[in-house]
């Protein structure tokens, strides 16, 4: 049996899988060629770049979420908190994900970049505690 945090770490990955996806589906026209328009300019032009970064994003804070998941996981003592944080975290992902390639609203970013920082910041505090 494995812990019950496998699933919202796994979650995370689905969402940079997809996030891969879009990225891929996004470069297409300027590479590929399909979907470009009719002049030859790339419709996701405006927005592979937010894509892009978000993608990148994935990578850096995401990373001490995986890594308090596993040093949970090796302790073998989730606690319903626990699980509820890092749920939290990957709820958080997505909308970071949605408000960044979706709007370039960037005060809203923050404020939901702000619901990831504080769930891991929790589930480390759980670790220390």
């Amino acid at each position: 049996m494995h812990s019950p945090l496998i699933y919202p770490m796994a979650a995370h990955v689905g969402l940079t899988a997809f996030l891969y996806v879009l990225l891929t589906v996004a470069r297409a026209p300027s590479v590929w060629g399909p979907g470009r328009r009719a002049d030859g300019s790339n419709p996701w032009t405006d927005v592979e770049p937010r894509i892009s970064a978000n993608l990148s994003n994935q990578f850096e804070w995401p990373l001490f979420f995986h890594a308090a998941c596993l040093l949970l996981i090796q302790q073998q003592a989730v606690t319903s908190l626990q699980l509820w944080l890092a749920w939290a975290f990957v709820a958080g992902r997505i909308a970071h994900s949605c408000v960044q390639v979706l709007t370039r609203n960037v005060r809203l970013r923050g404020a939901v970049f702000t619901v990831n920082f504080l769930a891991v910041l929790g589930l480390w505090i759980g670790l220390l505690v």
